[in-house]
């Protein structure tokens, strides 16, 4: 199954892609040229279906099955902005694969029970959607 794990921040959606062989439980971090996908303008309708359109033909060509966004808080420091939030649901509208969220608590509770280490070709600021793929498995 492949998996995409997305970690949204600002105006981007930063993106990390694998495949799970389930028979013998291996996971493979592919790494793709599209690494993210920004809505530039969130107030410009072209804007909007441009991304909608890029994600869409990112999930197509790439046979996304499964997307895994991880969660923003929805008040204190640390909430998302209103970008994110309308980006999450223009996400969750996509009508090819299933749209699970998961929260940055899940992620840090399986950091310290499980030694992860990431694939050397995976940038720094991709590691909480690639951790939200493999935490999704």
């Amino acid at each position: 199954m492949r998996i995409c794990g997305i970690d949204l921040k600002a105006n981007n959606t930063i993106l990390s892609v694998i495949d799970t062989d389930e028979e013998d439980d291996i996971l493979v971090y592919i790494d793709m040229k599209v690494k993210k996908i920004t809505l530039d303008d969130d107030e410009s309708q072209l804007n909007i279906r441009e991304y909608c359109n890029d994600l869409l033909v990112f999930l197509k060509q790439n046979k996304i099955e499964k997307i895994v966004i991880k969660k923003r808080a929805k008040k204190g420091n640390f909430a998302g902005g209103p970008v994110t939030f309308k980006m999450e649901g223009l996400i969750q509208l996509n009508p090819h694969c299933e749209v699970e969220l998961i929260s940055s608590q899940s992620i840090g509770a399986y950091q310290k029970k499980n030694e992860v280490e990431f694939p050397s070709q995976l940038k720094k600021y991709q590691e909480q959607a690639y951790l939200a793929s493999i935490v999704s498995v």
